[in-house]
């Protein structure tokens, strides 16, 4: 007799287990899983250990995971960037500039030992009555039925077996057996590699330094950073079009850099050995020459691309993708367990509906069709930062305006309505997806914005002459966007009040940004102080949009400047708009330019 299941998952890696997990909390729905190693996790080493805090929060209270990530796993101090600062001692981590949150976040994520936190996973779902694993699984086969009556046939230990299921989730990672079969595979346009290891122990990268233990302990930069332990976050050390990756594991260190191929001028071949990778990032990293060839390599891995995109992964005759069956972008703010953490979301919500029985098939394709289009605007929106802006990573000053936006953005958009559990609340959904279509073209031309300025610095030669600390959350519409976390329990209809405040938030974050690089090109710290200036800047982007024209900016200020007869009325930003004064540098304004004064993204 062929067995009839609820739901089949097509792998037991992360997104498989999660989602059997879920389904097994959250709704009365019998799973199979189906995995075709022979052991689950495998022996090697699995990559991708970094989560924010969509991720943790979904890994820790959704799946109720809180106490074993406490146990097992270290609790992640945010995301750290460092820049070797020009003509100070790069092998001396003290003179690196830095940016950061000083503040641990109040909704935690974690450093997560892929292999160990997918083995308790599945030894809970085991231990669940209406779950079931086969392992070693071969000869896998998947009929899908319009109806949704799916036919799934597979062989374990030569003997051949038929399951019907009502639902099919295609989890089994890069094989993307369903998107293969449904011919919905999308390449993606981003062309990155990254190449990664693991080591043994801890890296520490304050030890990274000449410092004795207790001048680490009481060196001034304490007054910035604060005492909790750097290496807890994951360490980003940056250059331009690429960076590296140090992630705290329990006895270990994983290891990875990544790099855009339009834009770096190496190949896979570079650093396709821990060797040849430990030798390219000390040279570009001096201080990382202290501690990594010494290391002990424990394991290794890569991929030549590791972008690519998928037509549709949730559709109302009952399948879905989840995980790297169907999407993934790059791995820079640590987003693959938060694309995770919502495609699951939903496949639940849709499960559950289904199981129940509740909706008409109007209101059934209108729920997949709206889950389909929060799973599409959620990637599309990643790709801007990784596409556009991907060469900022070169510059302090830039990627730390570009991080503040985006995580602005994310806080907002992403963490406040997640929580909250509104992404599956039809009526807050059109809203948010309204908002979404706004945000959409000014990340967009932020992103390039940006681009066009970091190429203009660089063309001026304007790098840090002295090493800069910069706190992320010292802007003001990042501190107001994480004041979501707190908004908790909220009505729909309050919810959608928070999202109006949020997006005039986010507008004036995107002003500041535009206002804030102008004020470098013509080397004046008042305009940003200015109201004729700034009501010229906000004509200047009704009507241009967001481009970075320098010749542009020049003329529009002389103009603004010309238009008040020597009198200035003065600007309120509602927050401290001086927080980026140190990384101003005045020579990037007078110094001769080696490019066209017009600068185009």
């Amino acid at each position: 007799m062929t067995e009839t299941w609820d739901v089949v998952i097509l792998g037991a890696g992360l997104a498989g287990a999660c989602l059997a997990r879920h389904l097994l909390l959250d709704t009365e729905a019998r799973v199979l899983l189906l995995e075709r190693r022979e052991a689950v996790p495998g022996p090697r080493q699995k990559v991708g250990e970094s989560s924010v805090q969509v991720g943790g929060y979904y890994f820790s209270r959704v799946l109720d995971m809180e106490e074993h990530l406490l146990r097992r796993h270290f609790m992640k101090y945010n995301l750290r960037f460092y820049w070797p600062t020009a003509g100070r001692d790069a092998t001396r981590f003290e003179t690196y500039c830095q940016s950061y949150i000083r503040q641990i976040s109040n909704i935690p994520s974690y450093q997560i030992d892929r292999n160990a936190f997918e083995a308790e996973l599945l030894r809970l779902n085991r231990e669940a009555p209406r779950c079931r694993l086969e392992t070693g699984v071969r000869q896998l086969q998947v009929e899908l039925g319009e109806g949704g009556a799916h036919g799934v046939s597979y062989e374990v230990d030569g003997e051949v077996r038929h399951v019907s299921a009502r639902w099919v989730v295609d989890a089994g990672g890069r094989n993307r057996i369903l998107a293969k079969k449904m011919g919905s595979r999308r390449p993606s346009s981003l062309r990155h590699g990254s190449f990664y290891w693991w080591v043994d122990g801890l890296v520490d990268v304050e030890r990274l330094t000449d410092l004795s233990r207790s001048e680490i302990r009481k060196k001034k930069e304490r007054r910035f950073q604060g005492h909790l332990p750097s290496w807890l976050a994951t360490n980003h050390f940056c250059a331009e079009g690429l960076w590296f990756w140090i992630i705290p594991l329990q006895g270990k260190t994983s290891l990875g850099l990544v790099y855009d191929k339009t834009v770096v001028d190496f190949d896979s071949k570079d650093v396709s050995t821990p060797e040849k990778a430990t030798a390219k990032v000390c040279e570009l990293f001096p201080c990382l020459g202290r501690d990594l060839p010494y290391r002990r390599v424990l394991d290794q891995g890569g991929f030549t691309e590791f972008s690519h995109d998928c037509e549709r992964v949730l559709h109302a005759h009952r399948w879905a993708l989840t995980g790297d069956a169907g999407r993934f972008s790059d791995p820079l703010y640590s987003p693959g367990s938060d694309l995770i953490a919502v495609t699951n979301t939903l496949i639940v919500d849709a499960v559950r509906a289904d199981l129940a029985a509740t909706d008409t098939p109007e209101a059934w394709e209108g729920r997949c069709r709206l889950s389909e289009q929060i799973l599409k605007s959620w990637y599309q929106a990643y790709l801007p930062t990784y596409e556009l802006s991907y060469g900022t990573l070169g510059d302090a000053e830039t990627l730390s305006l570009k991080y503040t936006w985006e995580l602005s953005v994310y806080f907002a958009m992403y963490v406040f309505p997640f929580i909250n559990e509104l992404l599956v609340d039809r009526r807050f959904v059109l809203a948010y997806l309204r908002s979404f279509s706004r945000l959409g073209p000014i990340n967009e031309g932020l992103q390039r914005h940006l681009s066009a300025y970091y190429r203009w610095k660089k063309a001026q030669g304007c790098v840090p002459s002295r090493t800069i600390f910069h706190d992320f959350s010292s802007l003001g519409p990042l501190a107001a966007a994480e004041k979501t976390f707190y908004e908790v329990g909220v009505s729909v209809d309050e919810a959608k009040n928070v999202l109006r405040r949020q997006m005039e938030n986010l507008q004036r974050a995107a002003l500041f940004v535009v206002a804030w690089t102008a004020s470098v090109v013509v080397d004046d710290p008042q305009l940003l102080h200015d109201a004729a200036q700034m009501r010229a800047l906000e004509a200047d982007i009704e009507a241009h949009g967001w481009d970075f024209d320098v010749e542009r900016i020049r003329r529009r200020t002389a103009e603004a400047h010309a238009g008040t007869d020597g009198e200035s009325e003065p600007y309120v930003w509602g927050f401290d708009a001086t927080v980026f004064e140190p990384f101003r540098q005045s020579a990037c304004a007078s110094a001769p330019s080696s490019v066209p004064e017009k600068v185009m993204a």
